[in-house]
């Protein structure tokens, strides 16, 4: 099983690498050396999707942040993704937003974008697979000092979890991933799209997953998302280099959650602030690595 899901994994990256270059099944299947038949009925059955409908709407979902981003003709980011025509794109874009390109770059509402799909996971990792030292490169946690500006974070706030895995097993994740990935324009530059966190309420921990905006953000928020304001504050942010995701991952997380959870803040000269803000998650692997952030105010 992990040879496929790191098969196909390879697939759907070489797939992003070469979006515009409307790839064929014979390419791609020529990338990871198995048939083009194989490879079809192997990706739909890992991914649950086939290859052809998930390419549809990968380019349609990079159409849509060219249209949103950039002041390049339509037509001309029609023809970019495979459209036959202007019209083409238009047909696809409003049977799947509910609105035409003009319309959406005129008024980049949240939608719900496709996502780059993912089939590899830290639980993949055969244990017997041989790992070189360039790798992987473990380290003890550590901890800074950062100071993040009032803003406003717009998530979806569920106290019945505290945790990623279990949020997940509550909530779209490919639906909440879409909507989020289509507001990166408006996202903060530091408590950016898929921060995630926590929140303190009487004493218990909920979790979060969003993305931050500016503090005078006054544009739309999704059903199902709140929007909150966060005042500014300093923040512990216990964290750990750049690492391997698929070998390393549970090691990081659990290094710096320890540290995190189980800190003095008096040994910096603070302490809590989590009755007013909230504690932040970052989780970007081959990055910045793994951070987990707690404010804090002058003790």
């Amino acid at each position: 099983m992990y040879q496929w899901n790191e098969s196909i994994q390879k697939m759907i990256d070489w797939i992003e690498e070469h979006m515009t270059d409307n790839p064929t099944l014979l390419e791609m299947s020529g990338q990871i050396g198995y048939s083009p038949y194989y490879c079809s009925t192997q990706f739909h059955e890992i991914t649950g999707i086939t290859l052809k409908n998930y390419m549809a709407s990968r380019r349609l979902s990079r159409a849509a942040l060219e249209i949103r981003d950039s002041s390049d003709r339509i037509i001309d980011i029609a023809v970019k993704y495979g459209y036959s025509s202007q019209e083409a794109l238009t047909r696809a874009f409003k049977d799947r937003f509910g609105c035409t390109p003009y319309q959406y770059r005129k008024n980049p509402v949240p939608i719900i974008l496709p996502i780059k799909r993912t089939v590899l996971f830290p639980g993949h990792f055969p244990q017997n697979k041989e790992v070189t030292m360039s790798d992987t490169c473990l380290t003890k946690a550590n901890v800074r000092i950062e100071f993040i500006p009032a803003h406003k974070y717009i998530g979806i706030w569920d106290d019945r979890v505290s945790d990623y895995m279990n949020f997940w097993k509550k909530h779209d994740c490919e639906e909440t991933c879409g909507i989020i990935d289509s507001m990166t324009n408006v996202m903060h530059p530091v408590i950016t799209a898929h921060t995630a966190g926590w929140q303190n309420k009487n004493g218990k921990r909920g979790y979060f997953y969003g993305l931050g905006v500016a503090e005078d953000y006054t544009g739309p928020v999704p059903n199902g998302f709140e929007i909150r304001e966060i005042p500014g504050s300093y923040y512990l942010v216990f964290f750990h280099p750049p690492f391997d995701y698929l070998r390393d991952c549970g090691a990081v997380m659990e290094r710096v959650e320890e540290l995190a959870w189980n800190y003095d803040p008096s040994l910096k000269g603070y302490k809590w602030n989590e009755e007013l803000c909230p504690a932040y998650q970052r989780h970007y692997p081959e990055v910045i690595g793994y951070e987990v952030l707690r404010p804090v105010k002058k003790a």
